[in-house]
């Protein structure tokens, strides 16, 4: 029998042996057969052949019926067949044979690897390293998530604004961070810090993002977690994205501990760490922030790489405040002069902690009800003062509508193809309206996106608004009444933001901080003071005259 293998050198370079093909018959092997000049030269050396192998040189239904009536077989040295046309070679009765097993270990490996560098960035890190910015980078925490401009939402926001306003959007896409969101700045040194002083495990107390990042760096660290929850209201019912965050940090290798509505959190969480003798890596502490301030700095820097100057405003989702503090800190260690805009969704009226309210809402992140509380009194157990101190850095603070989110959520992912959850929309939301204030020439920067799942997409939040009987229609959001309603806007003009009252809010906060101990005060307490409320001492010192 003659067998012929067209292109034999990619398969076996010389590690490998002929002998059984040779066993068969008369073996002749090409390293290479060029498709030159349609088939002639694959004809030349296949003529007479009962058998041809190849593995990338093609076999159309015009060579196989030349080399019939010799032609018997056709083998193909790969998984896939589509160099050779199945349908002629049946036509002729010739058998087409592949090797359905080759590189099935290879392949697997590959796609895990794949898998892993859109989970990490490794190539993307690696040539950002070379480049040198790793030596650049003032903090141990070094992350390289893009930096992209939303050219569709900004051209949408031109329309809708007056002539010669309309600032180009942009977005800091921290949904490519391993557990994706920027909680994984956070969470990266608390995990570090765990794993340094020796702790066989973690604890963290969370409904949201910073439960799975604990959870993401935990696991690469080889350590323990415990995630516990605020997940259920009195009835057992649980919101979609808290749902969704549970199996998220499940998925991730964690624990995860759920509980109702209610006080009993922090309780729980402290007898986790007596129990179990693991490090306490809730959400605000001062390593975690200064992970945070690794975001505002590679904004600053990216931005200048980008454009040579500063972006004119920086927006970000306040709730906690660690959000606004780190990247504020990091804004201003590059040294960058942006505005800074907090934004927070706008459920006044609902408690968080609420369990008839509970399940009112449609969002757990950027909210009202923690974005001013953790503002006007900061220094609550869970808070220590290094941490969250999000009124010394806002320049301006603004709510927008839950229909408003929604509805930008579905824009983004219909003008940008970018499917992202909530949070980063609220800020973007804020964005798309501050956006139309502002000159062409300007640009306002989103300073983070968080990944989107089953629970967290607008589709089951909304279906599940419905299920708590919240109405749902379209129209003019300002008619929007947390806990009774949704609107979304019945045209993208209809979006906007109101603004925080923040000498208000300034007030209050020096009214807590001061108490009935205003007769005490010393210059350096009235320095702290305005530092705080980022004011100046004439408003402070007016403040507390009216106490």
């Amino acid at each position: 029998m003659k067998i012929v293998v067209l292109d034999g050198y990619t398969e076996n370079p010389g590690d490998l042996s002929w002998a059984g093909f040779e066993a068969l018959g008369s073996l002749t092997v090409y390293d290479r057969t060029p498709f030159v000049e349609g088939n002639a030269e694959i004809l030349r050396r296949a003529r007479g052949a009962e058998a041809v192998i190849v593995n990338k040189t093609p076999l159309s239904a015009e060579t196989i019926g030349a080399l019939l009536p010799e032609l018997r077989y056709i083998g193909v040295l790969a998984t896939g067949f589509n160099v050779v046309d199945i349908a002629a070679a049946k036509a002729a009765g010739i058998p087409v044979c592949n090797i359905p097993t080759y590189g099935t270990t290879a392949v697997a490996q590959f796609a895990m690897a794949l898998l892993l560098e859109l989970c990490h960035h490794v190539a993307d890190h690696s040539r950002s390293v070379k480049a040198g910015d790793w030596s650049r980078c003032p903090d141990f925490c070094y992350w390289n998530t893009p930096l992209i401009e939303l050219r569709n939402l900004t051209a949408l926001a031109r329309k809708c604004a007056p002539a010669g306003k309309g600032a180009r959007i942009f977005i800091k896409d921290e949904a490519t961070n391993p557990s994706g969101s920027f909680k994984a700045r956070r969470s990266c040194t608390s995990v570090y810090q765990a794993k340094k002083l020796g702790y066989k495990g973690v604890v963290t107390a969370t409904s949201g993002n910073y439960g799975a990042a604990v959870a993401c760096h935990a696991a690469m660290a080889g350590l323990k977690c415990i995630v516990v929850q605020e997940c259920y209201d009195s009835r057992g019912v649980g919101q979609p994205e808290i749902i969704e965050k549970a199996r998220k940090c499940e998925a991730l290798g964690a624990e995860v501990v759920q509980l109702t509505v209610g006080p009993e959190l922090f309780s729980t969480v402290l007898r986790l760490l007596e129990e179990t003798g693991y490090f306490n890596a809730s959400l605000y502490t001062p390593f975690g922030i200064a992970g945070v301030e690794t975001l505002g700095y590679e904004i600053a820097q990216q931005f200048r790489a980008k454009f040579d100057r500063d972006p004119d405003v920086v927006v970000c989702t306040n709730a906690g405040g660690g959000n606004l503090t780190g990247t504020a800190r990091g804004l201003r260690k590059a040294d960058c002069h942006a505005k800074v805009i907090g934004a927070s969704v706008n459920l006044t009226g609902l408690h968080m902690a609420s369990d008839a309210q509970f399940n009112k809402k449609s969002f757990t992140t950027g909210h009202t009800g923690f974005g001013v509380p953790f503002c006007v009194n900061p220094d609550r157990s869970d808070v220590p003062r290094s941490a969250a101190r999000p009124l010394r850095y806002m320049d301006r603070y603004v709510t927008v509508s839950q229909g408003s989110v929604f509805f930008i959520t579905e824009t983004l992912a219909s003008l940008e193809g970018l499917e992202k959850g909530p949070a980063g929309n609220t800020a973007l939301a804020a964005a798309f309206r501050l956006a139309q204030e502002m000159d062409e020439d300007q640009c306002i920067v989103v300073q983070e996106t968080e990944y989107t799942g089953a629970g967290k997409h607008i589709n089951p939040q909304l279906s599940f608004a419905r299920q708590n009987g919240i109405d749902i229609h379209f129209g003019d959001p300002k008619d929007e009444i947390p806990g009774k309603n949704i609107i979304l806007p019945a045209h993208p003009s209809l979006i906007r933001v109101d603004d925080v009252d923040l000498d208000r809010v300034r007030r209050s906060n020096i009214k807590n901080a001061v108490g009935t101990h205003k007769d005490e005060l010393t210059d350096d307490d009235i320095r702290y003071l305005v530092e705080e409320t980022n004011s100046s001492e004439e408003f402070v010192r007016s403040v507390i005259a009216g106490l």
